[in-house]
């Protein structure tokens, strides 16, 4: 009973954030950091822990892996053009990938992180049941690489629309390898409201920079 009901209540409380978004387009209101905010309030009233509410919510965590893989629908509807462009394609991902790794890696060193705090946001540039699995590989905290997964995400679908327009990037292609690489999910779904190519792109991006990214993880990331 207590699944359903938590179930009902995230959902809805997710519906609430997009329609507050929607009328208020301010980034504090954006759903992936408003719906937390509010969650946490949900479950501090109810007196319910983090553990009792993440069993609670299960059913909703297990969805993300189908979630990740409808993401090929929109590649596979445009198939001629990504096959057109996979050179450019592989080279920004492998690109990005290793910006992502090193970036993150350099700055945590800069701000004496610890070991296993530096390892764990190492991942942090892709989509969550892959980050999950790469953190685990390296020795991280699956927890705190999806907390900032999810900054990530958010931190990018909101301040990626803003770099676009800065650095003037119109091409399709451009604009949803960009998104797809530097805010995975949430950059997606920011790419397929500029059009359909850019959420091919961005969707591609996104997968792509997982499977890569896995690849990192047994080969490089290690010796860091």
């Amino acid at each position: 009973m207590m699944i359903i009901v938590y179930t009902v209540a995230t959902y809805l409380i997710y519906l609430l954030s997009k329609k507050v978004y929607s009328k208020w387009n301010i980034p504090f209101f954006h759903p992936l950091l408003l719906s937390p905010i509010l969650l946490i309030v949900m479950i501090t009233l109810t007196h319910v822990t983090a553990d009792q509410y993440m069993e609670y919510s299960k059913v909703l965590s297990h969805l993300l892996g189908p979630a990740t893989v409808a993401f090929a629908v929109p590649i596979y509807k445009n198939i001629a053009v990504v096959r057109k462009n996979i050179g450019t394609i592989l080279v920004s991902i492998i690109t990005g990938t290793l910006v992502a790794i090193f970036s993150t890696f350099v700055l945590s060193k800069l701000i004496r992180l610890s070991y296993d705090f530096s390892i764990s946001i190492l991942p942090r540039s892709i989509t969550t049941p892959i980050a999950i699995e790469v953190s685990k590989e390296i020795g991280g905290l699956p927890t705190l690489t999806t907390v900032f997964v999810i900054i990530t995400g958010v931190v990018g679908g909101i301040v990626g629309p803003a770099v676009l327009r800065w650095l003037s990037i119109q091409t399709p292609i451009a604009k949803g390898l960009a998104l797809g690489m530097g805010a995975h999910g949430v950059g997606t779904n920011k790419a397929m409201e500029y059009g359909k190519q850019e959420g091919t792109f961005s969707s591609l991006a996104m997968i792509f920079a997982a499977l890569i990214t896995l690849v990192w993880g047994i080969w490089l990331i290690p010796y860091l």
